[in-house]
């Protein structure tokens, strides 16, 4: 490989041809957890940004494992990116959903126990019927996204450096007691959406396949996936992004 890499070279071109399949198993990944509005052939297009700028700048080595999971963070990366780019409320969304889990994390202490959909509402200043469309507003919702990580920084660049400097992005999330305290956030979740996320991650059904199943609409599925991950935010973050805990380290050798 030449060390000034650009398109027009013939080894990059053959690089890019053989991570191309990588890019478009990421976008189907993605798609599972994104409205039927997404387009997926949008997101390939924003993973093939993603995979030349990854080929383009690293300096590493080319083959490899760790080289694929350099290219598939800013793969990724590069589609969520165009994600919220094209999404003109999800700022305001995602700024809204913190709010909901400061609150659950507050009722929560207040009452000693899950509050309800009702309880959250009330304390939000909103209706019922305003709540649940703000549920159905969130997608590619997460117990721990980037945005978490980099404390208002810029995602590709801690990525690139975390890549760059073989430390791991989630090295801080298992050393700082996350798993215990997501594993007791888990039993304490209502039954319903207990079950809707085990029949989401474990069994791997979509959200009309769960809806089908359990007699609900694929919306209303929606809108208790997206307050059950916001439950478990609220338990696993402390209503807030504890970022001393999420600084990343050099994984051992």
């Amino acid at each position: 490989m030449a060390s000034k890499r650009d398109l027009n070279n013939p080894e990059v071109r053959r690089l890019v041809d053989r991570l191309t399949p990588l890019v478009k198993r990421i976008a189907r990944r993605l798609m599972r957890t994104l409205p039927a509005s997404v387009e997926a052939d949008d997101l390939v297009q924003d993973g093939m940004i993603g995979l030349m700028g990854a080929v383009l700048r690293s300096t590493r080595e080319t083959t490899g494992q760790e080289f694929d999971n350099y290219v598939s963070q800013c793969v990724r990366g590069a589609m969520l990116d165009g994600l919220r780019a094209n999404d003109m409320a999800s700022r305001r969304v995602r700024r809204e959903m913190r709010q909901v889990e400061v609150v659950m994390q507050q009722l929560g202490h207040k009452l000693g126990r899950q509050p309800t959909e009702g309880e959250v509402s009330a304390a939000l200043d909103m209706s019922i019927s305003d709540y649940q469309k703000l549920l159905q507003e969130v997608y590619g919702y997460t117990l721990v996204s980037l945005d978490d990580l980099v404390d208002h920084g810029d995602s590709e660049e801690y990525l690139t450096y975390c890549a760059t400097n073989d430390l791991s992005p989630v090295g801080a999330l298992e050393r700082s007691g996350f798993q215990g305290v997501l594993i007791e956030a888990l039993r304490a979740l209502p039954k319903q959406e207990k079950l809707i996320l085990t029949h989401y991650y474990e069994a791997g059904r979509n959200m009309r396949e769960i809806g089908a199943k359990l007699g609900l609409t694929e919306g209303r599925i929606s809108q208790i996936h997206a307050q059950a991950i916001a439950r478990l935010r609220a338990a696993v973050l402390g209503g807030e992004v504890r970022t001393t805990l999420l600084a990343p380290r050099r994984k051992k050798r």
